[in-house]
């Protein structure tokens, strides 16, 4: 690569729709053209927990992730480097041995909830991206997500919502939205939202 690559965050409350418009994002631009980084593969090493430790993490709180080895990831991508990503095991709420290696491409998209938490990721990104969902909308896509990738229990699911996701959503993720450049509402299904968007990163590339 001989210039710097262009990084879009996309931030938005559990649920809201993040990964559908990177989705209808990487139909636009090309999958040869993006590489995708989940802020959820970068949650904190937990070796050192026992199982029950493990499950009462909040992991909706900013320090559950390690933003750091994500900002130095984000800066070897942008300059053309590879990086081996962690793999996050939500069955263990804990990373995996094995890496995924990510090649740097001219557009990175680093997803997740607390992505405008931290100034040094904030500084990095090119463009800023909010999806706004409802909140109804959002708890019934959780719920749906945990039950069917992640065996949760309805209950389970219900009770870290009530306990850790909406209160953390309330203080950070909610208040993170003044950072954004775009605001998507209702995420994905705004076409003509995501169309402008696609716009401007093609100006930017």
């Amino acid at each position: 690569m001989t210039s710097k690559a262009c990084i879009i965050g996309i931030c938005g409350g559990s649920g809201s729709g993040k990964s559908t418009v990177t989705k209808k994002l990487i139909e636009l631009i090309g999958r040869d053209n993006v590489s995708v980084i989940e802020q959820d593969s970068y949650y904190k090493d937990q070796s050192n927990l026992k199982f029950e430790q493990r499950v009462n993490t909040n992991y909706d709180h900013p320090l559950a992730f390690d933003n750091d080895l994500l900002y130095d990831h984000l800066k070897l991508l942008k300059y053309g480097r590879e990086i081996e990503k962690p793999i996050y095991d939500f069955a263990l709420h804990n990373r995996k041995r094995e890496r995924e290696i990510v090649f740097p491409k001219p557009i990175i998209i680093l997803e997740g909830i607390l992505i405008f938490s931290e100034v040094n990721l904030i500084d990095i990104m090119d463009i800023k991206v909010f999806v706004d969902t409802d909140s109804d909308v959002r708890i019934i896509r959780r719920i749906k997500r945990d039950m069917k990738e992640r065996e949760r229990s309805l209950d389970s699911v219900i009770d870290q919502y009530m306990k850790t996701v909406r209160p953390s959503h309330l203080q950070f993720v909610e208040p993170s939205k003044r950072y954004a450049d775009v605001i998507i509402p209702e995420g994905g299904d705004n076409e003509v939202a995501i169309d402008l968007l696609y716009q401007k990163i093609k100006s930017l590339v």
